[in-house]
Formats: C-alpha cells, sequence, structure tokens
C-alpha cells in the first residue's frame, strides 16, 4: 500500500506541535478522538509511515504548522476506558472497544505556517475537506496533489 496523506488538528492550548517537538522520542497517542468517521479513518486507512498535515485549530490564526507521521497502527483509545479521564466512554469496551488512536511522531515545524485563509485561496484545495463550509472532523484524509500542493505553497511563502 503506498503512503496516505492526513490533516490532524488540534487546539494548541491542547496539544500543539512545540507539545509533541518536546515529548521524548517525540512522539506521542493521538487520543480523544470521539468522531466515528475520524475513528475509522485511523483505525482502517491510517498505516506506519504515512504522514500527515499538522493543524492548530480554535486559535488566533488557524494553520498548517508542521509535518508529523504516523508511528503506529491503530489500537484501542484507553482512555475511554478511564473513569477519571475526560475521555471516559462507559459504553466502550475493552473486549468491544468503541474509540482508536494511533501514535504521531514529529518530523517538522514550519517557520511560517500555512494559514487556513492562504489555504482556501488555492484553488487545487477546492475539494480538501478543510476548505468546506462546515467541516469540523479532527482528521481527514489529504489527496497527494493537494499534499504536494501544500508543501510547494510553502516554497513561494
Amino acid at each position: 500500500m503506498s503512503r496516505q496523506y492526513w490533516l490532524m488538528k488540534s487546539e494548541p492550548d491542547a496539544f500543539s506541535i512545540d507539545d509533541l517537538a518536546a515529548k521524548p522520542e517525540q512522539t506521542e497517542h493521538w487520543d480523544g478522538v470521539r468522531n466515528y468517521q475520524a475513528r475509522n479513518m485511523m483505525r482502517d486507512q491510517m498505516q506506519m509511515g504515512d504522514r500527515i498535515f499538522f493543524y492548530h485549530s480554535a486559535c488566533k490564526v488557524p494553520a498548517i504548522v508542521g509535518l508529523a507521521e504516523v508511528a503506529s497502527q491503530a489500537y484501542p483509545d484507553h482512555t475511554a476506558f478511564d473513569p477519571e479521564s475526560k475521555y471516559f466512554d462507559d459504553k466502550s469496551d475493552p473486549q468491544n472497544p468503541r474509540w482508536w488512536m494511533v501514535d504521531v511522531k514529529f518530523v517538522e515545524k514550519f517557520t511560517q505556517p500555512i494559514s487556513l485563509k492562504t489555504l482556501k485561496a488555492m484553488p487545487e484545495l477546492e475539494q480538501l475537506a478543510l476548505v468546506k463550509r462546515g467541516c469540523r472532523l479532527s482528521i481527514m484524509p489529504v489527496a497527494e496533489l493537494e499534499w504536494l500542493a501544500i508543501l510547494n505553497k510553502l516554497g513561494s511563502e
């Protein structure tokens, strides 16, 4: 299977690209996903080595701020089983987990983030879920041509 590309959103006050870069091994599990569509992408489609645009959302300037990589196959999200966790789900069972996660590894922080405004102005991204009105998924696929267009934009800014 060939490499796939993703965009994963995180609020920087909850978990930022700098937080990922500061982790031991620069790797962290991507927990707390509680949307079935995003869960299915992690569980059924993400593969080790897939590349990720790390996107800061719900902040002053939403933007792609760096690159990460999928560092594990999907596995059950243990936070769903922990009553002390904010992600606890009493309907999730370790024998039949409802929620899954992957590990992500830091690759690079961009010196110049690519803002949502810039992304929306790029005609080659008109099909990218992020730029469509009402898309609130925290994880979304990025087509290879979209991936390349965004990386190319880095070189021109």
